[in-house]
């Protein structure tokens, strides 16, 4: 196992080289067939390497050659037993891991802020969801992790569940003690899948947090695409032999994964594997160093603050990852939108996300000290110009109500007999799609759940003051879908 080797990317390179005619797909053959402009701008390279599954280049279905070479070495570069190529983005990995362990009427206990591909799994699969709340910083207006407390009580009631998925790190960077997640449910003989969409660099330094094959998981979907270097909708998907099948998984990634895989996003992989293998710990370093950095500077300039290690407290917030930067403008008497529309008018800067209370930069190995310095400059330009003693920004309650009654499995109710009802007119009855209010972008309703007064009411008191509520059909939430009610016969 040589890292410096990239046995799929070095076939390609070697295959365009050769400049074989081609009488396969993609039908641009090489650029000759595409749009000048287009052509141009991509560039030969590129194009030359956009090729499809034919037998010197492997099949991401049944691979065994260069692409199951560079598997073993993700594998292995990752701690993992096996490890494949998504072309599909963390949402396909993450739907192979729930469907490879969850059937109809089966239980899986997740965080209540899941992924819209969490849900979409579910539905598919036809399992039963267990919602576990994450723990909520109220000051911040965020969620962090879901405590070993709460998974230890949701096993408990429901030890009959086929898996737990944990969301390690947050979008925030905050880490729960995912080890010690991990040792409960094995215990009970429950394997664990991990969203570490967010956890491209966790393997390859230790100041930054366990990645989950350091700390024992059974699945994990890590987007190298979001840190680690590849292209836009590159993932891998890592699996630890013993209570999952691999032989399952691989079928079940086969079957939700297309037959035209595009080679260029998986040799990404394959050569952003290499960088992190060889180079890991030096890029991690820079990172960790730049975002410290940023820090320690935003946390002078009057109305901001950027917290740290200081908002571990529980074990749900039980590690950080100081490469999430995340700037909370509270102070400033304007709102995490007015910030991301500020810096986007006045510097040209975009940064990851923005709510009511704060702005998120992701600092990667990528950036540079002159890019810090240009965001730390339009920061402080920011505070100065909206900074106030007393901030006139009126506090928005971001407490959630209870989480619904389940009354029917999300996907009967997703594929269900569905009607348009006035939300107004609501309660008591199923809804048959999601409803997110941001902030928290924790879902209010999901699929199969009953609709009560008080969702209704939050929903409605959160569109008066405009901020955004998304997910159902009727873009203006005046209007619900929910299952239709079977009248009786007499």
């Amino acid at each position: 196992m040589v890292h410096h080797r990239t046995p799929l990317f070095t076939a390609l390179t070697e295959h365009a080289k050769r400049n074989p005619i081609p009488f396969h797909i993609p039908g641009h053959k090489k650029g000759e067939g595409m749009e000048n402009g287009f052509k141009t701008f991509l560039g030969d390279n590129a194009l030359s390497i956009d090729l499809i599954n034919i037998a010197p280049l492997d099949d991401l279905h049944q691979p065994t050659g260069v692409i199951d070479e560079a598997q073993r070495l993700a594998a292995y570069a990752f701690g993992a037993d096996y490890s494949l190529f998504s072309v599909q983005g963390t949402s396909t990995a993450i739907m192979t891991m729930i469907m490879s362990v969850c059937g109809p009427g089966d239980k899986i206990i997740v965080p209540r802020n899941l992924h819209k591909s969490i849900l979409s799994a579910i539905i598919f699969a036809g399992a039963k969801p267990i919602f576990v709340a994450p723990e909520r910083d109220a000051d911040l207006g965020i969620d962090h992790g879901i405590s070993v407390r709460s998974v230890k009580k949701a096993i408990e009631r429901h030890p009959d569940a086929k898996a737990v998925l944990v969301i390690n790190p947050t979008y925030f960077g905050v880490c729960t003690n995912l080890k010690a997640i991990v040792d409960l449910a094995h215990h009970y003989g429950i394997p664990v899948l991990v969203d570490e969409a967010h956890g491209a660099l966790l393997h390859f330094h230790d100041k930054l947090p366990l990645s989950a094959m350091q700390a024992g998981a059974d699945l994990a979907a890590t987007s190298m695409h979001k840190l680690g270097g590849s292209l836009t909708q590159s993932s891998l998907l890592h699996i630890k032999k013993g209570i999952v099948q691999p032989e399952k998984v691989q079928a079940m990634f086969s079957m939700l994964t297309t037959t035209s895989t595009s080679y260029i996003l998986l040799a990404s992989l394959d050569a952003a594997r290499k960088q992190l293998a060889l180079q890991g710990c030096e890029m991690s370093s820079k990172a960790i160093r730049l975002a410290e950095y940023a820090r320690n500077r935003i946390n002078e300039i009057p109305g901001l603050s950027s917290f740290g290690r200081e908002i571990l407290w529980t074990d749900a917030a039980f590690d950080f990852d100081p490469t999430k930067l995340t700037v909370h403008v509270r102070e400033l008497g304007i709102t995490g939108y007015d910030a991301e529309q500020w810096l986007r008018d006045h510097y040209n800067i975009e940064v990851e996300l923005s709510d009511l209370y704060n702005i998120l930069c992701l600092i990667t190995p990528g950036d540079s000290k002159e890019a810090i310095d240009c965001l730390l400059n339009a920061l402080a330009e920011l505070a100065n110009e909206h900074y106030k003693q007393q901030a006139d920004l009126q506090a928005v309650d971001v407490k959630l109500p209870e989480i619904p009654q389940l009354a029917l499995t999300p996907r009967d109710a997703f594929y269900g007999d569905v009607e348009l009802i006035p939300i107004a007119q609501s309660a008591g009855r199923i809804i048959a799609e999601s409803i997110y209010v941001y902030p928290p972008g924790i879902p209010i309703l999901l699929p199969g759940e009953v609709i009560a007064e008080q969702h209704i009411r939050y929903i409605l008191e959160h569109l008066e003051v405009g901020l955004p509520v998304k997910g159902p059909e009727d873009l203006t939430v005046q209007n619900v879908k929910v299952v239709v009610e079977v009248k009786a016969i007499f």
